[in-house]
């Protein structure tokens, strides 16, 4: 793998009481991945997730696209909402920032909110605008209403018959709101895998069409996913993989009574990733009354505000600290001036330095306070190495899924309140 992961010796200690104990539960651990591994050929949503990191038949049409895309218009709004845009988001945030270097920029449009929905087109040519709009299902209530909104705003540009000329769509076959809408305008669409729950499809055209409109190298994510999955394995109960150790600790922990897991990330460019991140063990694992709380913190901002909770509150989280990734160097503060105003430590160190410094003491102090801890250390951030991440979730939270004894596909309780929302909008009492 191209990051390393490594245990405090207190997160090992603590699960289920002792080490001993996390060992003998390693084996069930394992079993599972096997499991899992051997399912590539049978359980259909397993195998479409297995599956994509291999795939290379898919990409020669999606770099034509894009490129299609990118010749046509100088921005690119997603519309969309969790599945359908973090992985995006997350891809975009880590690895093009600030948009496509020739200055092709995308814009992910993730909610309903409409102060921000229409800020959005403020300012903008809609005659140099495309659309992607994406939605497993093609009846996500907000992602029909943007796509509505938005090829009337185009129309009142272009004119209605030049719109669908700005619209692509990424959605499962059959029939649904947004595949009638595509079908009446004859308008570019991408099948959507039926077999694929939008939280795992960052690997698919969900997240690698944006990320090619941005240059971003699509081959070298899946092949840090495929580099993570043959790690994995390749491992044995001897010498079990990381990702299942990862898994065991937290499903351990969880019935000893941890209820949060706490993804701090130290970089800003991880952020998406986190927010990504979050959906994923939130819908997978928030069933049959079990699951594990998914939160966020921003190294080192939030150890200003959180780590106060984190060091003297209740000992019920798992904290997972991801980065820093390695700077450039950076300004070097001047000596004297630090040196005159009482801290001569701080003379001659650059933002990097103090930004490994506070990671490495967070982790520490966690530690010394009784806390589960693990760090996922970063020698860089590129397509292959986020690759590998995405991977490294997807599969560790299937397997917490199993060892837990949760389903990690669907989203039941979701789609309660959906119907509740459709149930308002047509006049009837919920």
């Amino acid at each position: 793998m191209s990051f390393q992961l490594n245990f405090t010796k207190n997160s090992i200690i603590r699960a289920e009481g002792g080490a001993s104990a996390f060992q003998r539960t390693l084996g069930e651990g394992q079993r599972a991945l096997a499991d899992l591994c051997g399912a590539e050929l049978g359980e259909p949503r397993v195998r479409a997730i297995l599956g994509l990191p291999g795939r290379t038949d898919d990409l020669d049409g999606l770099d034509r696209l894009a490129a299609a895309l990118r010749a046509r218009f100088k921005r690119l709004f997603v519309l969309g909402t969790g599945g359908s845009s973090l992985g995006g988001q997350a891809i975009m945030g880590a690895l093009a920032p600030t948009g496509a270097r020739d200055g092709r920029s995308l814009v992910f449009l993730d909610n309903v909110d409409p102060a921000s929905f229409a800020a959005a087109f403020e300012g903008v040519d809609l005659r140099e605008a495309g659309f992607l709009s994406i939605s497993k299902s093609g009846s996500t209530d907000e992602t029909v209403a943007q796509t509505l909104i938005a090829f009337d705003r185009v129309s009142s540009v272009v004119g209605s018959e030049r719109a669908g000329e700005h619209f692509t769509f990424i959605v499962e076959p059959g029939d649904s709101p947004l595949r009638r809408f595509a079908a009446r305008l004859k308008l570019v669409t991408l099948d959507h895998d039926a077999n694929l729950g939008g939280r795992f499809s960052v690997l698919s055209s969900v997240g690698l069409l944006p990320a090619l409109y941005l240059g971003v190298d699509a081959r070298a994510l899946r092949a840090g996913a495929a580099a993570m999955l043959r790690d994995a394995q390749g491992s044995s109960e001897k010498q079990p993989a990381s990702v299942v150790k990862s898994a065991v600790l937290s499903a351990t922990l969880m019935k000893e009574g941890c209820a949060g897991a706490v993804l701090m990330s130290y970089g800003d460019a991880l952020q998406p990733l986190a927010r990504w991140w979050q959906q994923l063990v939130a819908e997978s694992l928030g069933k049959d009354g079990r699951g594990l709380t998914p939160q966020l913190a921003r190294g080192a901002t939030d150890q200003h505000s959180l780590l106060q909770l984190y060091l003297a509150g209740p000992a019920d989280k798992f904290f997972t600290i991801l980065g820093p990734v390695p700077g450039a160097g950076g300004t070097v503060i001047e000596p004297s001036l630090a040196t005159a105003i009482g801290i001569p430590y701080l003379g001659g160190r650059t933002l990097e330095a103090l930004f490994a410094a506070e990671t490495d003491a967070t982790a520490a102090a966690l530690e010394e306070a009784g806390r589960s801890v693990r760090r996922i250390a970063l020698p860089a951030l590129d397509a292959a190495t986020l690759g590998g991440l995405f991977m490294h979730f997807m599969v560790e939270t299937i397997l917490i899924a199993t060892l837990i004894g949760v389903d990690p596909f669907g989203q039941p309780a979701v789609e309660c309140a959906k119907m509740r929302t459709r149930q308002i909008l047509e006049g009837r009492t919920p």
